[in-house]
């Protein structure tokens, strides 16, 4: 039997209706979908910075010539 606990109470999956077993699959999906959005952020503030250190170092680089 398989469960999943919403503030604090645990619900029976297989004995909710239909409609809210769809609630459950389009909130599950959601979800995953900002689990998924986080890494994307991750990866492009990893990359935003990785920009800004390599313009950092030019200005640097022309401000010495």
């Amino acid at each position: 039997m398989a469960t999943i606990s919403i503030d604090g109470v645990e619900y029976d999956i297989e004995s909710m209706s239909e409609s809210a077993r769809a609630q459950l699959a389009s909130l599950q999906a959601t979800d995953t979908k900002i689990l998924q959005t986080q890494g994307d952020l991750a990866i492009l503030q990893t990359a935003r910075n990785a920009y800004a250190q390599a313009l950092a170092a030019l200005l640097q680089e022309s401000e010495e010539e």
